[in-house]
């Protein structure tokens, strides 16, 4: 067993048991400043709070003011600044305010995660047009416009663009034809933008999770006996037995937004207790 290994098992462990004292950002990082959608809940509130433990700045964007003021309380909690924006970002001006605002606020931008997103049911035959549109307008309409907003600040900064994809942006799904084609769009965008966003020094890269304990399916119209019964299956379809928690996506994204991968950029990580890797079922 390499030296390697061992060290990077001994950094995992105690990542697991909160006591990480080598930081996986930078050395000094709280005058950087991330913005985070979709920061009231599941994916984006947990990476909202993962880098706000490493003393980031966290511009909190979602729907839902009381639900972001909850997230706010947490990320306080680390020492850092907030600043809470109340916003639809599938309305261009919301959008673009967001960015301004965060901005001026702080003085720098230095992350972007882009966590918000919806899921609904859907097949060729009967996914209207309407529910199409809504879906590409939150899932991939506002990626691409949060991320146009933010190149040039984030030049200023050489810094990082992380967005929150899905396994059925990898691979097909029966039954959520929006969803899939959705984030099959964000990862080529990922990919694309990376290519184009190199020479000004900023990286960008999605995860790809499974099955997440949050509340999208909800949201997206199951019902809760419905939705455990999903997250028991789950456990079936995934080949590690389990579903995943929100915090070990935000664990992914904080690595992935840190000058420790400073060298990787274009890449689509899947994190899905290996979901990827089986055929539909």
């Amino acid at each position: 067993m390499s030296l390697d290994f061992l060290i990077l098992k001994s950094r995992v462990s105690c990542v697991n048991r909160g006591i990480f004292r080598e930081s996986v950002m930078e050395s000094d990082t709280h005058n950087l400043t991330a913005l985070v959608t979709g920061a009231s809940s599941g994916i984006g509130k947990a990476t909202a709070v993962r880098l706000a433990r490493e003393g980031i700045n966290i511009s909190l964007v979602g729907r839902n003011r009381k639900a972001l003021e909850e997230t706010a309380e947490r990320v306080t909690e680390f020492g850092s600044k907030v600043l809470v924006l109340p916003s639809d970002i599938t309305n261009e001006d919301e959008a673009k305010k967001c960015i301004e605002e965060t901005v001026d606020y702080f003085g720098r931008l230095d992350i972007l995660v882009n966590a918000a997103g919806i899921i609904g049911t859907g097949t060729i035959e009967n996914t209207t047009l309407e529910a199409w549109d809504t879906m590409f307008n939150i899932n991939l309409r506002s990626v691409f416009h949060l991320m146009q907003l933010a190149v040039p600040h984030l030049e200023k900064t050489h810094g990082s663009i992380v967005n929150v994809s899905s396994v059925t942006g990898l691979r097909a799904f029966p039954g959520v034809l929006a969803y899939c084609v959705s984030k099959a769009g964000v990862d080529q965008l990922t990919r694309c933008a990376a290519l184009e966003l190199a020479e000004k020094g900023i990286r960008v890269n999605a995860v790809n999770p499974g099955v997440v304990r949050t509340n999208l399916h909800i949201r997206g119209g199951m019902d809760k006996n419905a939705y455990e019964t999903f997250l028991e299956r789950s456990k079936e379809t995934h080949p590690l037995g389990r579903i995943g928690e929100p915090e070990e996506v935000a664990e992914l994204i904080a690595f992935l937004a840190s000058s420790r991968a400073g060298w990787i950029t274009g890449t689509t990580v899947s994190i899905d207790g290996g979901r990827a890797q089986t055929c539909a079922r």
